[in-house]
């Protein structure tokens, strides 16, 4: 009998410990669920600086609005403006290097999970001058063509879905926007359901 209660009770602690599920951390599963989403929020907002000016409508030499007299520069904008949308090289995108956290915890943000991406390269903007410095009509640099910031996600009481906050400039202090961006768990995937552009500049 004594073995057998033995037995028995190491079988019910045995199937204990294999039933029993890895548990994910708070901060974890945020990460987890901001990087299921980051590719896709920086498509669904980011800035280019590259096709983001109008086309030019000042004739170069009298400096007055002439769209017949600048036919060559509007030739050459068409032209640039055309070659940068069949370009199939990645987008340099600059991403800030902190995620912007109401939290106690300031973890930098890991890039390391998106190298491989096929559209977009990101880098951390501290890699480059100060995003004020950036001349909006450089093309030829090789700096990014905007950046993204992103904020920690505010889930709601279930984490079924969240609200995470963003900005996307071109750089230059020219041009940004901000967003509310609210996610959802759908079967068990994340995807973006709502974004809302919060302010412009």
């Amino acid at each position: 009998m004594k073995l057998s209660k033995f037995i028995f009770i190491t079988l019910v602690l045995l199937s204990s410990f294999g039933c029993k599920k890895k548990e994910v951390s708070e901060s974890d599963f945020e990460k987890e669920v901001l990087n299921s989403v980051f590719v896709e929020i920086v498509d669904s907002i980011y800035m280019d600086r590259r096709i983001i000016l109008p086309p030019p409508k000042f004739n170069p030499k009298t400096n007055k609005a002439d769209t017949i007299g600048n036919s060559k520069e509007l030739k050459l904008f068409w032209h640039r403006q055309d070659s940068i949308k069949k370009d199939t090289a990645r987008i340099l995108i600059g991403v800030h290097d902190y995620v912007v956290n109401n939290k106690i915890r300031n973890e930098k943000f890991d890039l390391t999970p998106f190298k491989n991406n096929k559209k977009f390269d990101f880098q951390y903007t501290s890699k480059f001058p100060n995003e004020l410095t950036w001349i909006i009509d450089d093309y030829k640099s090789g700096m990014p063509v905007g950046t993204i910031e992103i904020s920690n996600i505010k889930f709601n009481k279930d984490k079924t879905s969240g609200i995470i906050e963003a900005t996307a400039s071109c750089g230059g202090g020219k041009c940004g926007r901000g967003f509310e961006i609210t996610i959802e768990n759908k079967s068990g995937e994340w995807h973006i359901i709502k974004v809302f552009q919060t302010w412009v500049s």
